[in-house]
């Protein structure tokens, strides 16, 4: 009974650590998407509608919303309707019978409406500043300029409750949701008014401010896998290749549907449409991933090392826009030089610095195609700690567009030939006949 009992309490413990760890991001440990609900105008006494700014900010490091974008849903309280948007639009009227008159009809009289981005060929006169990119959101570090969206709106028909000051304003939406898979919304919460810089040396401050929070778990969003890394090196003929059904099982009923390599591509794969991306269709393999990171030791030198690294889109149906890459290895604090991709450290705390994003340059790489790639090679100082032994050389965490990959068995990784002191030899004994050959033409 005891054993019993001692075996249960493991098991608790591993799975609340798993699911623990799975809500906390020790990458990104305060990454969110924030939404600010900005009052701009706004008259308790004649109960006239008010005008609000909503601002969608990504504070995540790495993580980003690619198309078709985000949806912002919620659930008014009372009767409101949605006079008026400018920067977005609700995906539907509603019924709007019992409001206004026939030439004036609100914009959204739903319970819950849904808010959608608007195209960047929107005319100017519907636009505000950061809208209109198709619901597109960068991550803070690809490009911090596009990684806000806003859109202003008029709301009428609004109740007014009395906050724990006694202050009167509306009742407050709930039930928020962005609309991206494995997203949780907070409620809607009044914080300090959002202060904005006007000029150099002027701060204008909006007359009231809700806030939600929107935190990341890739356990809701799925629990499916979509890629996973492979691995040679130089001093090994053995490749080994991602884990079998690392993201599926071919055949499997939650397979996608494959393509097999020496059977001639569909002509007419399907596209996706404006709201939902296209089912995948990939490369029949082993391990089913649409995305694979292929990490290569590539060359020894006395004071360097170069790794190459290449992510093949094996998804015959989409293409990674603005896609990126973190890699963990502890050698990354001695990055020397880096070739055809761009490179940020995450995570530094003094001279601790094993976490780096890479993404591609613009106008040359920042689009992974259907069944293509991108590669970069790197090379990195030597440091007190270096060693080939053990899988050392192999990172230790790799995620794709803010998924964490499925690695192979620690036990499955290249083996040095005869251990390290075989390598050592091996390239003593090659400096040794390059000093003979230049010795003999001397």
């Amino acid at each position: 009974m005891e054993r019993f009992v001692f075996v249960l309490l493991v098991f608790l413990c591993y799975s609340s650590s798993r699911f623990t760890s799975d809500a906390y991001d020790p990458i990104d440990p305060n990454g969110n998407i924030t939404i600010n609900w900005d009052f701009q105008v706004f008259n308790v006494k004649d109960m006239s509608p008010y005008t609000v700014m909503v601002s969608i900010h990504n504070y995540q490091m790495y993580r980003h919303i690619e198309h078709p974008g985000w949806r912002l849903s919620w659930n008014w309280t009372g009767k409101e309707v949605i006079w008026n948007t400018v920067g977005a639009e609700a995906t539907e009227q509603g019924d709007c019978s019992g409001v206004g008159a026939a030439n004036a009809r609100p914009h959204c009289c739903q319970r819950r409406p849904v808010m959608v981005d608007l195209p960047p060929s929107t005319p100017y006169n519907r636009q505000v500043a950061n809208c209109c990119r198709g619901g597109v959101l960068s991550s803070l570090v690809q490009n911090n300029l596009t990684s806000t969206a806003a859109f202003q709106m008029v709301v009428g028909e609004f109740a007014l409750a009395t906050d724990s000051d006694g202050n009167k304003e509306p009742e407050k939406p709930w039930h928020f949701d962005i609309g991206v898979p494995g997203y949780t919304c907070s409620n809607a919460t009044t914080v300090a008014p959002t202060r904005n810089k006007v000029d150099k040396n002027r701060y204008e401050q909006v007359l009231l401010t809700w806030q939600v929070t929107c935190s990341y778990s890739q356990y809701r969003a799925s629990g499916v896998p979509s890629c996973c890394v492979s691995m040679s090196t130089f001093y090994s003929d053995t490749i080994v290749d991602c884990p079998r059904c690392s993201c599926a099982c071919q055949g499997s009923p939650t397979s996608p549907q494959c393509v097999s390599v020496d059977q001639p591509r569909t002509p007419a794969l399907p596209a996706s449409s404006d709201d939902e991306p296209a089912a995948p269709i990939v490369w029949c393999s082993e391990h089913m991933c649409p995305v694979r990171v292929h990490w290569h030791v590539k060359v020894n030198y006395r004071q360097y090392w170069r790794v190459k690294v290449t992510v093949s889109n094996y998804n015959l149906v989409k293409n990674y826009s603005d896609w990126n890459l973190v890699l963990q290895h502890p050698n990354l604090r001695s990055l020397t030089q880096l070739f055809s991709f761009n490179y940020k450290p995450l995570v530094e705390y003094g001279s601790f610095n094993d976490t780096g994003m890479f993404w591609g340059l613009r106008f040359y790489n920042e689009m992974l195609l259907q069944d293509g790639n991108v590669q970069t090679e790197m090379i990195l100082e030597k440091q007190s700690d270096f060693t080939y032994s053990g899988g050392w050389a192999f990172p230790r965490r790799v995620y794709f567009n803010g998924h964490q990959c499925v690695m192979p068995p620690a036990d499955q990784y290249p083996r040095l030939p005869n251990g390290a002191s075989a390598l050592r030899g091996s390239l003593i004994a090659g400096h040794c006949l390059l000093l003979l050959f230049f010795f003999a033409l001397v």
